[in-house]
């Protein structure tokens, strides 16, 4: 899939077809032609010169964008630049001086003459700066477009590696909140404790949600929470009386989704590095809905030596960069201790 990915991400960063080359060419023709036709008051010798001068300016145009700007301005070559555009400008001031004297004038036109005369100081200007105008038109539009083009690549090409990132973080989260699952289920099960079948059974609900959903760009809050409230009641299973917890919500929450696996983490470090030293876990948990603003607000009891070691809380850590991935700066995230409590206060945008 990824391999597929970078080949149509390759296929979009093509540059200007070249029936769009085509188009261009005929439509500035026709426009050229109109506004010299009026200018001198004859269309049709107009149409006619600019049938001898256009080839001349396709060529030109093309030996710039595609051989002149490629080898010498990419390679910082600037003088050779302006050597050899000045050379294609001489060149081209005589050769469509030739065609233009010898076609037009004394051929099927002899009675359209342009006011400069031939090879004079103004003449060679004039016919100079027309040609560098539409070297430097063409050239601002295909590397106009280019650049339009590299960055759309680039874009996907973000898009694509925050996909992955995410997936990975996803990956690490998952094995980790299982690893927890299963010590409940493993310490139920050598006490042959009749809540074992339950435990199976929320673990269920759980790995459903965990296989399925997870991999959803987003879910129903309020399903979000059910598996919040199931994981608090598998280790309340484990610890019995010495976990104690409230889920409030505030709010209409109904309408509201998010990405999966935002909360669980949270929690998941609630027991692992919230309990006292007596073992005693308080949890309080808060979803409230503001305006267009979800806050989420978990406080649990601690000690302080059970603080949050530096070098664990993966789960900690990894949600932390999946918000960042998710929402930009457009959240804030803290993780606090507050005398006998620590506070997590997260605040996200809805969107």
């Amino acid at each position: 899939m990824k391999r597929q990915a970078l080949r149509t991400l390759g296929n979009d960063s093509r540059s200007i077809k070249i029936e769009y080359h085509i188009i261009f060419w005929v439509v500035y023709y026709i426009f050229n032609s109109i506004r010299w036709g009026n200018y001198h008051g004859d269309y049709w010798s107009s149409f006619v010169s600019n049938l001898v001068e256009f080839p001349l300016h396709i060529i030109l145009a093309y030996l710039n964008i595609y051989y002149l700007i490629p080898k010498f301005i990419i390679g910082k070559k600037y003088r050779r630049y302006i050597l050899f555009l000045a050379l294609l400008l001489t060149l081209h001031y005589f050769v469509r001086t030739g065609l233009i004297n010898w076609l037009i004038y004394h051929g099927t036109l002899p009675s359209f003459h342009e006011k400069h005369e031939l090879f004079s100081f103004n003449h060679i200007v004039t016919i100079t700066l027309g040609e560098i105008y539409v070297i430097g038109l063409v050239s601002a539009i295909k590397y106009t477009v280019d650049y339009v083009l590299e960055l759309n690549k680039n874009n996907k090409l973000l898009a694509l590696q925050t996909e992955t990132e995410m997936k990975f973080l996803k990956a690490q989260i998952q094995p980790h909140f299982f690893f927890n699952v299963l010590n409940s289920l493993y310490s139920l099960t050598l006490n042959n404790s009749k809540k074992a079948p339950e435990v199976v059974l929320k673990l269920s609900e759980i790995m459903e949600y965990v296989i399925y959903d997870t991999k959803k760009k987003r879910v129903p809050l309020p399903k979000e929470i059910n598996y919040v409230r199931n994981y608090i009641e598998l280790e309340k299973m484990r610890r019995g009386d010495l976990v104690e917890y409230k889920i409030e919500t505030i709010g209409n929450l109904e309408n509201v989704a998010l990405p999966p696996f935002l909360f669980l983490p949270f929690v998941e470090n609630c027991f692992k590095h919230g309990q006292t030293h007596n073992g005693k876990i308080d949890i309080a948990i808060t979803f409230r809905k503001n305006e267009n603003e979800l806050w989420f607000l978990v406080k649990n009891s601690y000690e302080k030596e059970h603080i949050f070691p530096k070098k664990s809380g993966i789960g900690l850590k990894n949600i932390r960069r999946r918000l960042e991935l998710l929402y930009g700066n457009d959240f804030n995230l803290e993780a606090s201790p507050q005398e006998n409590h620590f506070l997590v206060n997260l605040k996200i945008p809805l969107p």
